[in-house]
């Protein structure tokens, strides 16, 4: 049991103003494993008061970017060395199995801190051009006091997927965990303050939905960041809109993996199933609809059924789980009702469908696949967020293209083949924000983002520093020399 009766705020562990509290419930055993204030709209209050000081009065925004990239590195060094317990910690937050875990929840945020770390020396905030009348100076400012709101799936990873980039442009952050995954968050304010991030920079305040909207209307903020579902975004947008504030939303996906009849199913299909399934199926990457050719269905789909099949379900702790428990019983209900309308629409479960027998607790769903799917049928067009994979036929690689963009969502996607350079071409047509040949991953080195449904906006590569920065023209004396 791990309790915390402070919130984090301009850099110290103060008291909530209110009383309420936040149960964290263990999805494998369904026993409360944590504890921590419910933050208010008064802590929100207190919270963006200690960022827009920091911001307003310190030097922080103006210090050299090496000097606050200094911070990450020395960060990222802290949460390797407590790869260990922020591990366990968030596999018993949402029960993520632990053997992804440690590279997906711990070692990826790290990763991210590096890069981050990396722009030092070559993120530039000022650029000469030639202008009409004389040099004219780009600048890029940090925007201020970011809201920031990161969901339970990956929740150490979001963090710092906004965090590190608003510290390198300048900003100052109030961070606002999920409910049902707050305790990461401690240790990460721990690693930076630690790290020697200056107090008031960061501001942690864990709280439902309604507080989250206080923060992304609150007058003193000056940008929002959100990750979530899509239509908690589309009112996040529209609040944000309505204030001409500046927001970035990374949101859902039904990623399309189209798998070319010269692949080698013996390569992809191990692959795409961990693509599928990690996280439990918790992850808006994740390569849900797989596209095969009519002529090598039958094939694509037993090689699926029986992968999906030999998934090891049980405790996220053990290290041989590969399927762990869903966050939420409401999460589970979820999942299996999207099961049972797949059926009911005309879709055939060839493995999984249900909760798993033997298992007494935990908000288990069996690993699933559907064959005989459309990709009109609801399972195709919804983000389940479960370990449900839908095997999708297609006539030619136009019609595979077609099926493909044929979404709400253009988030990711892959495309697999022996021609790489064919592989390529397809991948250019596919309309979504990153998507892979012949393998699956996410470069931290490049923008993240997403078309239509999943989202305004991009996350990592430099472009997630440029996120968070205005941008000025400084027209120069007509004099000054180029």
């Amino acid at each position: 049991m791990i309790v915390h009766d402070r919130l984090y705020i301009g850099g110290e562990l103060v008291a909530p103003s209110g009383s309420n509290t936040i149960d964290v419930i263990n999805p494998f055993t369904e026993q409360v494993m944590g504890r921590v204030p419910e933050g208010t709209e008064a802590d929100i209050d207190a919270a963006v008061d200690a960022a827009r000081r920091c911001f307003d009065t310190t030097d922080w925004s103006s210090l050299p970017v090496a000097q606050r990239c200094a911070i990450l590195a020395k960060a990222s060094e802290l949460i390797q060395a407590r790869m260990d317990e922020l591990t366990g910690l968030i596999s018993t937050q949402m029960g993520s199995p632990s053997g992804w875990g440690m590279f997906g929840q711990v070692l990826a945020p790290s990763m991210i801190l590096d890069f981050y770390a990396g722009l030092a020396d070559t993120y530039a905030t000022e650029e000469i051009r030639a202008g009409m009348f004389g040099p004219v100076m780009v600048r890029k400012e940090a925007m201020g006091v970011v809201g920031a709101i990161v969901p339970w799936n990956v929740p150490l990873f979001e963090a710092v997927m906004k965090v590190a980039p608003a510290i390198v442009a300048g900003c100052t952050v109030v961070l606002k965990p999920a409910p049902e995954t707050p305790l990461d968050a401690y240790v990460l304010a721990e690693i930076l303050e630690e790290a020697g991030l200056p107090k008031g920079v960061l501001s942690i305040v864990p709280a439902g939905r309604e507080v989250g909207e206080y923060l992304v209307t609150h007058p003193l903020v000056d940008k929002v960041t959100f990750t979530g579902s899509t239509a908690a975004g589309m009112a996040i947008g529209a609040a944000c809109g309505k204030l001409l504030r500046p927001v970035t939303l990374e949101l859902g996906g039904k990623s399309a993996a189209i798998i070319l009849d010269d692949a080698d199913l013996a390569t992809v299909v191990p692959q795409l199933v961990d693509a599928g399934t990690m996280n439990n199926g918790q992850a808006c990457v994740a390569q849900t609809r797989i596209l095969a050719s009519r002529e090598r269905y039958a094939e694509v789909l037993d090689a699926f059924t029986t992968a999906v099949s030999e998934l090891v379900v049980g405790d996220p702790m053990d290290p041989g789980t590969q399927i762990g428990p869903l966050v939420a019983k409401r999460q589970r209900e979820r999942v299996l009702g999207l099961i049972d309308q797949g059926i009911s629409e005309g879709a055939r479960v060839t493995t999984g469908g249900a909760r798993p027998a033997g298992l007494d607790s935990g908000w288990f769903v069996e690993p699933t696949v559907f064959g005989d799917v459309d990709n009109k049928m609801t399972i195709a067009q919804e983000e389940i967020f479960g370990p449900v994979l839908s095997v999708i036929p297609f006539d030619g690689i136009e019609n595979a293209v077609s099926i493909a963009n044929d979404s709400p969502y253009g988030l990711c996607g892959s495309v697999w083949s022996a021609d790489s350079q064919l592989a390529t071409d397809i991948a250019k047509q596919v309309r979504t924000g990153t998507i892979t040949v012949n393998h699956f991953g996410m470069a931290f080195g490049a923008p993240f983002g997403g078309y239509k449904n999943s989202g305004l906006g991009r996350e990592l590569g430099p472009e997630g520093v440029d996120a968070f920065m205005e941008k000025k023209a400084l027209s120069l004396d007509p004099s000054t020399a180029l």
